[in-house]
């Protein structure tokens, strides 16, 4: 469920929007991308189950980001400018950049990259009260973002990529994604990557389905946005959300279930969809991963990974890679 952030501010973002629900309903099972999920409530529904005691990937990362700052910046030498893909609030890169070498006295660059100006306000501001470092902001996609940034630095960069939103690709996505980071570095740029790990079925899908409802409500706000923005009229009573743990795939499925026979029409995506009672609409996969397996993927994307830091208690890894 990791931060990946859009938000449909303008006519071409809101077309943009209302052509990929059109084409992901026509997907059998119909599905629902998973990056609509922040809007400003959903972004707000984010934070507070980044809050919930069973959703640990947050705690986790924060705590090996405080422990490790200064050791991810000594593995990374001489770096002058970070760029974060989905800064969120700002705050763990806060925490990151307390690690940062002082004595030199050199100024930093961090580059934010986001599709939400909401998002990219927020972080520019948390961040923007260290010291010797300037903040510097890009709306725009993941790889859009980092092609503009990564042309704007001259020093030797590192790529921030937490919250485990590598899980939200599958293994060929994710696979394409990193190896378009790459693309994007300079030979010794370097790359922190932060994933959550397999654990226990019962402690995942308490993450994904806590019993305060916080998460479903989160689900169930992609459809709220749906009606508000493409003229539907989706009664959110009508779906309950599910989070099921498909082991053979290592991935969590977040789905909105059909309570009853429907038929729902989105007037700006020009979508009829028929739903019989039980049928699903899905919305997320959060994989999961080994730590041996974090490594075999950046080694396949033009990397070698230096250094990995595991949380034992929650399960989650920060892994430090070089660009080859």
């Amino acid at each position: 469920m990791p931060h990946s952030g859009s938000l449909a501010t303008d006519a071409a973002a809101l077309e943009q929007f209302a052509a990929d629900v059109k084409y992901y309903l026509s997907l059998a099972p119909p599905q629902l991308p998973s990056r609509y999920f922040y809007d400003d409530l959903g972004s707000a529904l984010f934070d507070t189950i980044c809050r919930l005691p069973w959703y640990t990937i947050t705690r986790a990362e924060t705590r090996l980001l405080a422990a490790h700052g200064a050791d991810i910046f000594r593995c990374a030498l001489a770096v002058t400018d970070i760029i974060e893909l989905g800064p969120g609030s700002g705050e763990k890169l806060k925490i990151l950049l307390a690690g940062l070498p002082r004595a030199s006295g050199a100024s930093r660059a961090a580059h934010l990259v986001d599709v939400s100006p909401a998002a990219l306000a927020s972080a520019a501001q948390t961040i923007g009260v260290l010291p010797d470092v300037h903040v510097v902001t890009h709306q725009a996609t993941y790889d859009a973002g980092l092609r503009e940034a990564a042309s704007a630095v001259a020093g030797r960069t590192l790529v921030a990529f937490l919250g485990s939103n590598i899980g939200n690709f599958d293994a060929p996505g994710a696979a394409a994604f990193l190896q378009n980071v790459r693309a994007c570095l300079a030979e010794g740029d370097a790359l922190l990557l932060g994933v959550d790990l397999v654990k226990p079925e019962r402690r995942l899908l308490l993450a994904y389905d806590d019993p305060l409802g916080v998460t479903a409500a989160f689900n169930k706000n992609l459809l709220l946005r749906i009606n508000r923005e493409l003229g539907a009229g989706i009664d959110l009573d009508g779906f309950s959300h599910r989070a099921v743990w498909n082991g053979a795939q290592s991935r969590v499925e977040m789905h909105l279930v059909a309570r009853s026979d429907q038929s729902i029409r989105i007037p700006r995506a020009q979508v009829d969809i028929h739903l019989q009672a039980g049928d699903v609409i899905w919305t997320e996969s959060s994989y999961k991963y080994g730590p041996e397996k974090v490594k075999s993927l950046l080694e396949s994307c033009g990397f070698r990974p230096t250094a990995q830091w595991i949380d034992r208690d929650d399960d989650f890894a920060l892994t430090m890679a070089e660009a080859l």
